[in-house]
């Protein structure tokens, strides 16, 4: 599959199925409680907390480690934005992403999935389903060349790269503490040494 990497367009509410356009009106018109974050998953506007505080370090590790790799005209960030992806009917809002700067350069509030070249998402009890599944899935389908999964209760990371219909065609994971391999476009070794669960909480004890 040929990655294509300068390829967003802005969108308002994105084209798709009247289904799918109808949800991302709705959403845009919601009034989320402070404190959750909304997106369109499998049909539905699923709600779910933001993250705790600890989730904060490990966010900025992954966009500092990062930086110094990225493709040409992209952006690495964890600031809260809805991409769309109109063919897989989703909207994610990713915990940490890197996108064609371009992208962002629109008064509108949903922004093109096809100008990702990375997401990671660090799970929680209410998120690790659909972070193991339909977003792995939808991230593979819609072309995203590299998806990094931080299993918070598992205490390991894996990263999936060779986006195909079938999802991803290649996965690796690393237990919090070794080093793991992030494939092209970025080509470096991601250190996960300061990924581990602050001492004294129980791994997955608490939603993020």
């Amino acid at each position: 599959m040929t990655v294509m990497l300068e390829r967003p367009t802005a969108i308002d509410v994105p084209s798709g199925t009247a289904r799918f356009r109808a949800l991302c009106r709705t959403l845009l018109d919601m009034e989320v409680p402070d404190g959750y974050r909304a997106e369109i998953i499998g049909g539905n506007i699923v709600m779910s907390p933001w993250s705790r505080g600890f989730y904060l370090p490990i966010m900025q590790s992954l966009r500092s480690q990062l930086e110094p790799h990225l493709p040409p005209g992209h952006t690495v960030d964890y600031a809260p934005f809805l991409f769309a992806f109109p063919r897989a009917e989703r909207a994610y809002g990713p915990d940490v992403y890197v996108a064609a700067a371009s992208a962002f350069r629109t008064e509108e509030r949903y922004v093109d999935g096809e100008a990702l070249s990375l997401v990671a998402e660090l799970t929680s009890d209410s998120t690790r389903e659909t972070d193991r599944t339909d977003k792995v899935s939808a991230y593979g389908r819609s072309g995203v060349p590299v998806y990094l999964l931080l299993d918070m209760e598992e205490q390991a990371a894996t990263v999936f790269w060779r986006p195909s219909e079938r999802g991803y065609d290649s996965r690796l994971t690393t237990p919090f503490g070794d080093p793991l391999r992030i494939p092209e476009p970025f080509g470096c070794d991601l250190d996960t040494s300061g990924f581990k669960t602050p001492a004294g909480k129980p791994d997955g004890a608490e939603d993020r």
